[in-house]
């Protein structure tokens, strides 16, 4: 599957990329992640942008409606880098609080809170996109 790549290091969407709607995804969308942030030299950011793509990715795998997904990765600001899955469903994602017992399942959302700046959803007449915001630290 092609992905879509703005040449500006600002932008939205910066790169995206349709892919099927299955928990197996995620590996793809980590990819995507990866050649964005790299990219735009921002490498230190990889592994926390992979934790929240994955996360994401397994969301929407689980309650989507339609067969894909769409994964973006854009620089709304020079120090901000947004990661957000569409998809067809427009069930609002809920963060659980709760301990979720032995369950290794259901934290996807707490993962995302503490790894991003803010984290959000976008609705669309036809679905939704959930979204995290992770910012470029200054250089020292």
């Amino acid at each position: 599957m092609p992905v879509t790549v703005t040449p500006r290091p600002t932008g939205h969407p910066g790169y995206s990329e349709t892919l099927p709607r299955e928990p197996e995804s995620a590996a793809l969308a980590r990819r995507l992640v990866r050649i964005a942030l790299a990219t735009w030299g921002l490498e230190e950011l990889v592994d926390d942008a992979s934790v929240i793509v994955t996360e994401l990715v397994s969301n929407a795998a689980d309650h989507g409606r339609l067969p894909s997904i769409r994964v973006i990765v854009s620089r709304p600001s020079a120090h901000c880098v947004r990661i957000g899955v569409v998809d067809r469903s427009k069930e609002l994602p809920m963060m659980r609080t709760d301990s979720n017992g032995e369950q290794t399942r259901g934290r996807g959302l707490l993962i995302v809170d503490s790894l991003t700046e803010q984290w959000g959803t976008e609705l669309y007449r036809w679905g939704k996109q959930v979204w995290g915001e992770i910012h470029v630290r200054a250089a020292v």
